[in-house]
């Protein structure tokens, strides 16, 4: 079973950060940033709409340019909220990348994002016009349909060709498991916080787990 850091291990690091992704990039298989587009029209890898939470500024995100971004103070690390290009260029070529598109209107940036600086990348979104947006770009590059309720995500995934599903703990159950399967897609569970939840995602045969802190891995699957 493969360890996705969420946000770069949120609950241990600076989410979303260069420091979460080298930490996390030493442990974790996988990577998970959060992309939107700032106010100068760069992708950018913060998970909120706003920058209230995680910086010492406030205000839309889409309403600052990169350069006013990269100037603030994100959880206290002394380093702004970073492009996207950036991050991508530090993960080791053997750690993978899995991105959640949070907006519309990034799915093509972030493909050639992905063909530049990080090969081994998975574009994941909640938005299904975000998945038409990549696989149009580029259907070479992996997608992910991510799903939080039970609203039927598979067929969005069929339609959009995506490889992998990604469900939310309470709505991955042992008969949505088996359906991906079924068709060929992997499954990845979200948000794994214990070693505890990750034994029973492994129970239902999930492939991998979203997880906000290192250590969670069942022994068997270390």
């Amino acid at each position: 079973m493969r360890l996705i850091a969420h946000r770069g291990f949120a609950a241990n690091q600076p989410e979303n950060t260069l420091r979460a992704v080298e930490e996390a990039s030493a442990i974790a298989d996988e990577v998970e940033l959060d992309v939107r587009r700032c106010g100068s029209g760069e992708l950018v890898v913060i998970h909120d709409e706003r920058i209230d939470r995680v910086t010492d500024g406030e205000g839309r995100v889409d309403d600052h340019s990169l350069a006013e971004l990269q100037a603030l103070d994100v959880l206290g690390t002394g380093q702004g909220v970073p492009a996207l290009a950036d991050l991508l260029a530090e993960v080791p070529a053997n750690v993978g990348v899995t991105l959640d598109l949070k907006e519309e209107g990034t799915g093509a940036d972030a493909v050639a994002h992905v063909r530049a600086h990080h090969p081994q990348t998975v574009a994941s979104s909640f938005i299904p016009s975000i998945l038409e947006e990549c696989l149009e770009a580029d259907p070479a590059v992996p997608r992910a349909v991510i799903a939080a309720d039970d609203a039927d995500c598979l067929e969005v995934a069929v339609a959009y060709d995506c490889d992998y599903v990604h469900l939310a703990l309470d709505v991955c159950t042992d008969r949505r498991v088996a359906e991906a399967h079924r068709v060929g897609m992997s499954v990845n569970a979200w948000t794994v916080d214990s070693r505890t939840e990750a034994e029973a995602m492994a129970a239902l045969g999930v492939d991998g787990v979203i997880a906000d802190r290192w250590g969670v891995l069942p022994e068997a699957s270390m």
